[in-house]
């Protein structure tokens, strides 16, 4: 699908990326949906996707171009990982959460990007938000332990981010404590793989190739400026010296959230594509019609998933327009802009995933067949829709609430 949801000022020349990143993606999604089959049985991505996404420059959409990387926008993002998911969707979400942890470190201060990619430029990071871990202050920065489930993309990974909650004893200059010494913020730390262990915990029915394991730390120094916090982030305070740079001034949860939905967007608009495709194949069983192109039951299930997947694009694009026109301006977007984010996204989400639901009713029990990538595409979007980020009613109440002036008592993510 093209659309032409996209924020006024985009320049020639990142339009030109764009097509170029999404032509690198479209070139590799018939090898991605050949190891789709494999990347499932095997629960991790195939070696040889993500050999070839890194061969095509896919993993650098996020990473500052000073260190290497692309540095695009993300329109650009969510076209890459749609593209990606019509070939598979667990290699689609694995590059995209590796992805977003790349804009994560480059809220880090350059002491900690210099850390993670100045000697080694094809590094790659996995990550979990959640505060699921302990800390002790030491002199220079922490010592962590904890666990982190689902750290998707850990598998590929050589470095993660990873959240804690930040204890007393934190320096003055963090603001992470109240006058009495409490423990009043959560911190995100960038720690290297060769740190931690991974448990293999990812057991589910959709979604299984992206090896979305359970990372473990026993005690691992995490030196302070390898920190950052996350409800300073949450607002637009980044610890990044370089704030020129037009990505790393875009809002951290609306980016966090909004890229979970390019996946969903691929897998919607492969099974409109498949489903299309067999149509003049099939007949409809116990009825008269020999191919199901010929009924009117079908045709319409057609134009309603085609009009559901179209819906799922524009609320997408028109989110993603909204982050980057305010980052290229050097805006951070209020409350109820970020909270009408989270709308647009939950709304492409529930568009993408009825899509695929009303395709696989019009294509027949067929769908659930083993061979058929249909009841795949339908596993991995119902498990990855409901990514507790994304959840389209949460979204929903968060907005109802801002556009009522309420700003809180739901989530501290927006």
């Amino acid at each position: 699908m093209t659309c032409s949801l996209d924020r006024p000022g985009t320049s020639d020349a990142a339009r030109a990326l764009r097509a170029d990143l999404v032509g690198r993606a479209r070139e590799i999604v018939p090898v991605l949906a050949r190891h789709a089959a494999r990347t499932e049985e095997d629960r991790r991505v195939a070696d040889e996707n993500i050999a070839l996404i890194d061969e095509a420059g896919l993993f650098s959409i996020m990473k500052p171009r000073r260190l290497g990387g692309l540095e695009t926008d993300m329109r650009t993002k969510l076209e890459v990982s749609r593209e990606l998911a019509r070939g598979c969707g667990s290699t689609s979400w694995v590059t995209t959460l590796m992805n977003v942890c790349s804009f994560f470190a480059g809220l880090f201060p350059d002491q900690a990007q210099r850390d993670l990619w100045e000697s080694a430029p094809e590094a790659r990071i996995a990550g979990v938000l959640a505060p699921s871990a302990e800390a002790t202050k030491v002199d220079g920065g922490y010592r962590v332990t904890g666990t982190w489930g689902w750290a998707s993309g850990c598998l590929h990974a050589q470095w993660a981010v990873v959240g804690f909650p930040v204890p007393a004893g934190a320096s003055e200059a963090t603001g992470w404590e109240d006058e009495h010494g409490e423990v009043v913020d959560q911190g995100l730390a960038l720690v290297p793989m060769s740190d931690l262990t991974i448990e293999d915990t990812w057991f589910v029915a959709g979604m299984r190739g992206t090896g979305s394991n359970t990372l473990v730390a026993r005690d691992v120094l995490v030196p302070e400026h390898r920190v950052i916090s996350i409800p300073a982030a949450i607002g637009g305070r980044y610890a990044t010296e370089h704030t020129d740079e037009a990505l790393y001034r875009s809002a951290f949860i609306p980016v966090a959230a909004l890229v979970l939905a390019g996946p969903q967007l691929g897998l919607a608009q492969a099974a409109l594509d498949l489903v299309i495709e067999k149509a003049p194949k099939r007949a409809i069983s116990y009825t008269f019609y020999d191919v199901q192109t010929d009924a009117p039951t079908f045709q319409l299930a057609v134009a309603k998933a085609a009009s559901l997947v179209d819906a799922a694009h524009l609320f997408a694009y028109r989110a993603a327009a909204d982050i980057d026109q305010a980052a290229a301006d050097g805006v951070y977007p209020d409350y109820a802009a970020r909270a009408r984010v989270r709308m647009d996204t939950g709304a492409a989400i529930e568009n993408a995933r009825e899509a695929i639901r009303t395709l696989v009713s019009a294509h027949g029990a067929g769908s659930f067949a083993e061979a058929s990538p249909l009841q795949r595409i339908w596993r991995d979007s119902e498990v990855a829709s409901r990514h507790a980020v994304i959840s389209p009613a949460i979204s929903t109440e968060v907005y109802g609430r801002a556009l009522l002036g309420l700003t809180d008592g739901v989530t501290a993510l927006v």
